[in-house]
């Protein structure tokens, strides 16, 4: 068969309801394309991460888990949140996205009946860490694939601490792999010192992706935005970061907007912008003033569109994927020390640089990518 006639099949966290999530499968896909591959996104989602049983799943080892009451007033709560986050993700995702036919929702279902491709790659995002109520999930290890050539991009291990279960396991659950490419430099040092070999670090996929073509997909967006903004992105619960955006729009003389698909973030500082398209995510990033987020992503597309930003760093020590990348473009300064420190935004980032840094990993993340699949 003709090389231009292989297709790849990738797994990821593509039906996450979050935004990084949707737009990383999307540029993933957008990349093999352009290089002149097919290709299609397995549609897995393990059942405890489906819209009915979330709750149920991300309340275990939290507080609220150990009290009856709290446990069922939590799911009376989120169950409908987190399923109307779930349809609304399906509707973005239908058309934007090459899923499989077939939805799989379990190792078991991807071994009985495996996808069709002719080389299979372990796509971008925390795919290598604690899924759900595991330690780790063996389909994003690609176990259900036999005889076939392994690959990933831009995979990432998560934390820097990895369970001892893992630890314990990563060799031979990636040493059928022909190429191993990750996100984030401890990833890189972290495979290496348990024996595998063909590790690089790269790019996440969206940055793969021209600034131009983003531009694009934010022009499908029918917002009309006047007033200028400040712009937050949180996924993690952290009342100094509401306090600290309230306070850092005030000082700025301007609206504070705050996107989120979850309805429960409208106690949160700021008006709410309620699951917005892809479209209008990318839109409200590209015409933000200021931007002020716990998240890689968020962090990511910042960037992209050359804007001014803070990072303050999650609790749960997942931040080391945000200081890769920070580290990289060197404009690890833009990690916020003191809630009392209001100047630090006014340190601009010479986007001149940057923009040159970026072009040259593209160009060499691009190149280990379409090494590792013809190779």
């Amino acid at each position: 068969m003709k090389k231009e006639k292989w297709k790849i099949g990738i797994i990821t966290r593509h039906s996450v309801p979050n935004y990084g999530s949707l737009l990383q499968s999307y540029a993933t896909q957008k990349v093999i394309e352009k290089l002149g591959y097919n290709s299609e996104i397995i549609d897995y989602t393990r059942k405890e991460e489906k819209a009915n049983r979330l709750a149920s799943t991300l309340i275990k080892g939290k507080k609220w888990d150990k009290n009856f009451f709290l446990r069922l007033v939590y799911k009376i709560i989120q169950t409908p949140n987190y399923f109307k986050m779930y349809k609304k993700f399906e509707k973005y995702r239908k058309g934007f996205l090459k899923e499989t036919e077939k939805e799989y929702l379990s190792l078991k279902e991807l071994e009985e009946n495996p996808p069709e491709a002719d080389i299979y790659c372990s796509g971008s995002d925390q795919i290598w860490g604690k899924i759900g109520t595991v330690d780790y999930d063996e389909a994003y290890f690609l176990e259900f694939v036999k005889e076939k050539k392994c690959i990933s991009y831009a995979s990432s291990l998560g934390k820097t601490e990895l369970s001892q279960n893992l630890r314990n396991n990563i060799f031979n659950l990636l040493k059928k792999y022909s190429y191993i490419l990750v996100r984030e430099k401890s990833a890189k040092e972290i495979l290496i010192e348990n024996k595998l070999e063909n590790v690089e670090q790269v790019l996440d996929p969206t940055f793969l992706l021209e600034k131009t073509e983003w531009e694009e997909l934010s022009q499908k967006s029918n917002k009309k935005i006047k007033k200028k903004y400040v712009l937050v992105y949180q996924l993690h619960d952290n009342k100094e970061f509401n306090k600290y955006a309230k306070e850092f729009a005030k000082k700025k003389n301007l609206k504070l907007l705050r996107i989120s698909p979850s309805f429960y973030h409208i106690t949160r500082s700021g008006k709410l912008i309620y699951l917005p398209t892809q479209y209008d995510f990318l839109k409200y990033f590209q015409n933000a003033e200021y931007i002020l987020t716990d998240s890689f992503h968020a962090t990511v597309f910042s960037i992209i569109f050359n804007k001014q930003f803070i990072d303050i760093m999650p609790k749960n020590k997942t931040g080391t994927r945000i200081e890769s990348i920070l580290n990289l473009l060197g404009i690890e300064n833009r990690i916020l020390d003191n809630y009392n420190d209001f100047e630090l935004i006014d340190k601009k980032i010479n986007y001149i640089v940057v923009n040159k840094k970026i072009e040259e990993e593209r160009k060499m993340s691009i190149s280990l990518f379409k090494n590792a699949i013809e190779n």
